[in-house]
């Protein structure tokens, strides 16, 4: 027994607490109840909860936020809340500048550490990106094929970088732009023969032709967009993108 007269039992914390955590009860978002709370719940000390909850986030099975309290589930990615001052505070070429960096080097180690199995969904994904009909298609299936190259790559901290890269592209207003320099410069096909010399090489087992094909292929996007771009006197970028929609 400890000072509040509540029994200090950490394992029946612990078993009380997984079982709510397999209910219906919590909250929509997840959070769960107070440790005072919990406590007074489960007929058990503060510090039996404390410990109890500190084994749960071991397991991954809830995170806490500083001043808003435990929730259920695994963390988000700490980089993902920052997305938005991100994309607030670049713009599309910077976005290219450094894909030009990044990408293909990815490009080259998938060709030295790509699995067999892993190349076949590169040319199916390919494919899916040809058959898609509209823009929000296309664009799913050409940045699912980017991801895969990047992490067929093999290199788990690259890969964080190309997410980091990848959730600010996803940006709706800058989709819309990257769809209409496909469209107006009409480079659809041509990006399709690059997607499948990339994934050739990568097949060849040949890292620096990856790599080199990797590159034409943004640059031609990256020509692509400043064509674009440059018919507007550099308005912002979401009023851009509305006079391009």
């Amino acid at each position: 027994m400890v000072a509040s007269g509540l029994p200090e039992n950490s394992t029946h914390a612990l078993e009380k607490l997984r079982g709510l955590l397999g209910s219906d009860s919590l909250l929509p978002d997840g959070k769960l109840p107070t440790e005072r709370a919990l406590s007074e719940m489960f007929g058990v000390s503060r510090r039996a909860i404390r410990r109890a909850l500190e084994v749960l986030e071991t397991e991954g099975r809830i995170w806490r936020r500083q001043g808003s309290g435990t929730y259920a589930g695994q963390r988000p990615d700490d980089w993902s809340q920052h997305v938005g001052s991100m994309i607030a505070g670049t713009n599309l070429m910077e976005i290219m500048e450094v894909r030009l960096r990044v990408e293909p080097q990815l490009a080259q180690l998938a060709a030295m550490r790509a699995r067999p199995d892993d190349i076949e969904r590169m040319y199916e994904l390919t494919k899916k990106i040809v058959a898609s009909d509209d823009a929000d298609s296309r664009e799913l299936w050409d940045g699912a094929l980017h991801r895969l190259i990047a992490q067929s790559a093999g290199n788990q901290f690259f890969l964080t970088i190309f997410d980091v890269i990848n959730h600010v592209r996803q940006d709706e207003a800058w989709q819309t732009i990257r769809e209409l320099a496909r469209s107006t410069n009409n480079t659809r096909p041509a990006s399709y023969a690059q997607h499948m010399t990339i994934i050739d090489a990568i097949a060849a087992r040949d890292p620096m032709k990856a790599a080199e094909a990797m590159r034409q292929h943004l640059l031609m996007l990256q020509e692509s967009l400043i064509r674009v771009t440059s018919l507007d006197a550099q308005p912002p970028r979401k009023a851009m993108a509305e006079e391009l929609g």
